[in-house]
């Protein structure tokens, strides 16, 4: 590794940052510079950046945000809730639970954070308020619980993981230590974020229920009514449906992630426009709008961060910190610590998708050396910077709320540190007993 062109790399970039340039502006600029310092030719970069696009599971992006959109059109993520909150039933704090098992629910149908975040928040935050829930509790409950849209499958940062490590092959030192690795997919990546999903669900719904016993945030009811729940099944079954359909056709082997959110898509359509009635064309055109603007944005950040990360690669950066890495330490739960710890450093101050693209070829050579299994690598990944979401200055899922709910980011800010706490040490569970992760997909035959 020529040192000069790290520094070009870095530090071009975190120049740019600082000077506020958009984080799209700040990834080109750096590789352009590096670029010219090597005497390379510019359009290899632009050549490498169109290319990056030109991936099939790629096709999942727009699909699953426009299928998000159009779900929350169609009446599908209000039923959702509906079942969600009757399933609480008398549980202390029991819209908190809702907020969360909604999330749960959504979370297996847009595949984004803001986007959960957003759908189930218009819904929640203002029936947390009427029942004398703290407002900017009301709004961190929601937004801790958003990220769980990125960890439970399908979800779009598992689609960019797996693109950008599809193509990296295990060190040959690493498989001479540890003999061939495991196979790394978009589908495997999909059913093994299931367990952690779960994990990550249940320790917000801990933390909800003794800060709600604490604050007095009593059941929706004395007890469970199962009149009411058959109410709300038979008026949400399509909605329960639908996160069936996608993952249960995922898991059958019967259509591919990307696939999946084309039959979203024309599901959403059918059920919204023939049997709940409700789709209108405004809604389809902004739902259309919502997911041109989204996908754009995302597709610039991945044009700049493969160029980006290609000359990590090809200048041997990533082997370089692995090696440094482990000629520190080679405990692999002292790495993964490391690993979490500055993953979180991270997603306070990047979008997702550009940190998942930009550390993917740095940290998987790492992890290759310690012998972790790349799908477990990457859930953990996902797991950790789905903390982000919910932590200051970035924070998407804060700002979403806090629009949602009217409340001062700051305040919310002061709720949301223990769901912070809660979901750190969940990733170090899930870290540090990779069958949490790895169980269903040997299940299944992956």
């Amino acid at each position: 590794m020529d040192m000069y062109v790290a520094e070009v790399l870095f530090g071009g970039f975190m120049l740019l940052l600082l000077l506020g340039a958009p984080i799209t502006v700040a990834l080109g600029g750096a590789a352009m510079g590096a670029y010219v310092v090597l005497d390379k030719d510019p359009i290899a970069l632009v050549q490498i950046a169109f290319n990056s696009v030109g991936s099939f599971p790629l096709m999942a992006l727009p699909a699953f945000v426009l299928a998000g959109a159009l779900m929350e059109a169609a009446g599908i993520s209000r039923r959702l809730v509906d079942i969600a909150e009757t399933m609480a039933g008398p549980i202390t704090g029991g819209l908190g639970v809702a907020t969360v098992l909604a999330c749960l629910f959504f979370g297996a149908i847009s595949g984004s954070g803001p986007a959960t975040t957003a759908a189930v928040g218009m819904l929640m935050i203002p029936a947390m308020t009427k029942r004398n829930y703290d407002r900017a509790y009301a709004s961190a409950v929601t937004a801790a619980s958003g990220g769980l849209g990125i960890i439970i499958p399908p979800s779009i940062p598992m689609v960019i993981f797996g693109i950008a490590a599809l193509g990296m092959a295990p060190p040959p030192e690493a498989g001479e230590k540890f003999g061939p690795f495991a196979s790394l997919s978009i589908p495997k990546l999909c059913v093994a974020g299931v367990m952690p999903g779960l994990l990550m669900a249940s320790s917000l719904l801990v933390m909800n229920y003794f800060i709600s016993k604490r604050s007095g945030y009593r059941g929706l009811s004395e007890n469970w009514s199962g009149g009411e729940l058959r109410t709300a099944l038979r008026r949400g079954v399509w909605s329960i449906l639908a996160p069936l359909i996608i993952l249960g056709g995922i898991y059958a082997g019967l259509f591919t992630p990307t696939e999946s959110a084309i039959v979203a898509i024309f599901y959403t359509l059918f059920i919204g426009w023939f049997v709940h009635r409700e789709l209108r064309w405004s809604a389809i055109k902004s739902a259309l709008r919502t997911t041109t603007w989204i996908t754009g944005r995302v597709l610039l950040i991945l044009f700049t961060a493969t160029a980006f990360g290609r000359l990590l690669v090809e200048q041997r950066i990533p082997s370089d910190i692995a090696e440094s890495m482990l000629n520190l330490t080679s405990n692999p739960y002292v790495i993964w610590s490391l690993v979490i710890v500055f993953l979180l450093f991270v997603g306070m101050f990047m979008e997702t998708l550009a940190a998942i693209l930009i550390l993917v070829p740095v940290l998987l050579p790492v992890m290759y050396m310690t012998g972790a299994d790349p799908t477990h690598v990457g859930i953990v990944v996902i797991c950790t910077l789905s903390i982000g979401f919910m932590t200051p200055p970035l924070g998407e899922n804060l700002f979403v709320a806090s629009g949602i709910g009217g409340e001062p980011v700051e305040k919310i800010i002061v709720r949301v540190l223990p769901f912070v706490f809660v979901s750190t040490i969940a990733t170090f569970v899930i870290a540090y007993v990779p069958q949490i992760s790895l169980w269903l997909p040997s299940l299944m035959g992956y």
